[in-house]
């Protein structure tokens, strides 16, 4: 628990990727379900201090530097199992086995198997059909990134690479049509194809011939709005006002 700073948003991975500790950010989106998941913790902590349960397994041999701390909510786990198991690394081997007494039991973090399977179901639900295992999520990280414009040496130190020409293999993302290059086929202004009953011939008349067509209907409205400027007498309307030519 003592890896999660929320005043600093940030989260302390302990000997990650090649072996080192590094910090990356705690996203804000996730606070209120962190903090959630940190009550449900403590309260299975109280429990086990209730109960006289053996502290968490510490590394390197910080039990005997620290005798206590196994046992306090800082060095608890955030993702806690539900039962009590032993540790196969504290079972005492050979001649010893027979004269020690049992280990005791403790109770661990969640699998790497758990997880596994709940991003497993996770594409399922999302409806992603690519191969993607809980590492992919580390390429994502940081395509994403790069994506939003920050440096290569920023994303370097995140993801805890000793040489950035190891991180500038993510950078292969802002070539594609994504970042800056786009396709020449887009840079064309293509007319949509016409639709079959666009392109269709108008339906012929009843009974009309094969080169009949059918006359348009009179504009009756038109000519009633606006005066005739005609030079011959108007035959269509029989108001038609409009000046009679001369023979000639």
């Amino acid at each position: 628990m003592k890896d999660i700073d929320f005043d600093r948003r940030a989260i302390v991975v302990r000997e990650g990727k090649g072996g080192k500790d590094r910090i990356v950010m705690l996203p804000a989106a996730l606070e209120a379900s962190l903090r959630a998941q940190l009550a449900q913790a403590h309260a299975l902590w109280a429990a086990d201090r209730a109960a006289a349960v053996a502290g968490v397994q510490l590394p390197h041999a910080l039990s005997r530097k620290y005798p206590r701390a196994a046992e306090s909510w800082a060095w608890f786990w955030v993702f806690p199992q539900a039962t009590l198991s032993v540790d196969p690394r504290e079972r005492p081997l050979g001649r010893e086995a027979h004269d020690a007494p049992p280990p005791p039991q403790r109770r661990h973090h969640m699998l790497d198997q758990g997880l596994q399977r709940a991003f497993k179901r996770a594409l399922n639900e999302a409806g992603i059909h690519k191969p993607a295992s809980p590492h992919t999520l580390r390429h994502s990280f940081a395509t994403h990134l790069l994506q939003s414009g920050y440096d290569i040496r920023t994303v370097q130190e995140l993801l805890g690479h000793a040489d950035v020409s190891t991180t500038m293999i993510y950078t292969h993302v802002l070539k594609l049509g994504g970042g800056a290059v786009r396709s020449p086929l887009d840079l064309l202004h293509l007319s949509p194809a016409p639709s079959a009953a666009a392109a269709a011939p108008p339906p012929w008349p009843a009974g009309a011939g094969r080169y009949a067509r059918e006359p348009d209907p009179p504009a009756w409205h038109l000519l009633a709005e606006e005066p005739s400027s005609c030079a011959v007498p108007c035959r269509v309307m029989p108001s038609c006002t409009a000046p009679a030519a001369s023979a000639s």
